[in-house]
């Protein structure tokens, strides 16, 4: 992958972007040219992977926030033959209308975006925020769903992204530097190069930063290994599910740029699943927390594949039809691109043979 100036249009329709755009792959350069990663004043250490920083920040109007229902404890599913159908949802950015489309398509909402998938088990796979119109809208909604799935005898989860540490981050400490092992960095400047939107952050209520950061980063779910990031940086917060998780919740709470900086250094990794050595990688998240699939969002499937519209627009917008299987079928990639024109994928697991 080489990494050239580029601009992705404000609006999603156009699917057009201008630049030298993303292509090839391959072990050569790993961590390149990706969507999300730190400011940085020097050349990056390796396995830092950085962002393209002219992307537009959509100056839309702040809308009122939808009402929400916050904290209502989520049972447990019923044992056996108990438990509803499993879906997945891959990044969301900001996207609400193309979200609420594809809950719609799937049964699980209705037309006034209500619950109604019964005992269903809905995760979001993070990312709720940045890059498209109203990352809050999306937030609310998601909460919204996980007390009406409640209600019902089902469940819908989230699962942190590295844009909800961002966006975390960007409230907490604003312009205060951080030493990002490669410079000096702020996670103001880097929420705005990396989408931020403005009207989200206006909108963004103390609720919604305590529910993000009180998001799991991982999760198992009938086989399935679901993480929000293609990276094996997690096994650098515990050898279980629980462990990792309690790391990433636990430095949440000591309220420190520096710490929870490198968090978001660490899970905006990527590509650690599609070279030579990716089913080695997948395998090792595998053997330690358990499950046969890593399910991640993070690495559009535009960008694992070297398929992005091109500088003119005549390629048209990426082609995503479904949750990419790569690393001999040890991994599913569900981000399809939206943020690009692609696809916001909401897939029933296991996927079809």
């Amino acid at each position: 992958m080489v990494e050239g100036p580029m601009t992705q249009e404000a609006g999603r329709g156009s699917g057009v972007w201008h630049g030298a755009g993303v292509t090839g792959s391959g072990p050569a350069n790993p961590g390149a040219a990706g969507p999300d990663a730190p400011v940085t004043a020097e050349p990056r250490p390796e396995g830092y992977t950085p962002t393209r920083r002219d992307l537009s920040v959509i100056g839309t109007v702040p809308s009122a926030p939808t009402p929400t229902l916050v904290d209502t404890p989520v049972p447990a599913p019923a044992g056996g033959d108990g438990q509803g159908p499993l879906y997945v949802v891959g990044d969301v950015h900001g996207y609400l209308d193309e979200l609420r489309t594809a809950l719609l398509n799937q049964g699980i909402v209705d037309t006034e975006d209500h619950w109604i998938a019964g005992n269903t088990r809905l995760w979001f796979l993070g990312d709720f925020t940045d890059r498209g119109p109203d990352g809050i809208g999306v937030i609310d909604l998601v909460m919204q769903l996980s007390a009406e799935a409640a209600a019902a005898g089902g469940y819908c989860k989230a699962l942190m992204g590295n844009h909800e540490l961002l966006l975390i981050g960007a409230k907490r400490f604003g312009d205060t530097p951080v030493g990002s092992g490669a410079g000096t960095a702020s996670f103001h400047a880097a929420w705005l190069l990396n989408g931020g939107q403005r009207s989200d952050m206006e909108r963004l209520q103390e609720h919604h930063v305590q529910w993000m950061s009180r998001l799991d980063a991982m999760a198992l779910a009938d086989d399935h290994l679901l993480v929000h990031s293609d990276t094996t940086a997690y096994l650098e917060y515990g050898d279980t599910i629980a462990d990792v998780n309690d790391a990433i919740t636990g430095a949440l709470t000591h309220h420190d740029a520096d710490e929870t900086w490198e968090l978001f250094r660490k899970f905006t990794k990527r590509f650690a699943f599609r070279d030579e050595a990716g089913a080695l990688a997948a395998r090792e998240l595998l053997d330690t927390y358990g499950g046969r699939r890593v399910v991640h969002g993070h690495s559009p499937i535009p960008y694992l594949l070297g398929e992005v519209g091109s500088e003119d627009g005549e390629d048209g917008a990426p082609q995503v039809h479904g949750p990419h299987v790569y690393a001999d079928s040890l991994a599913v990639a569900m981000d399809g691109g939206v943020t690009m024109a692609g696809e916001l994928l909401v897939s029933r697991l296991p996927l079809p043979a």
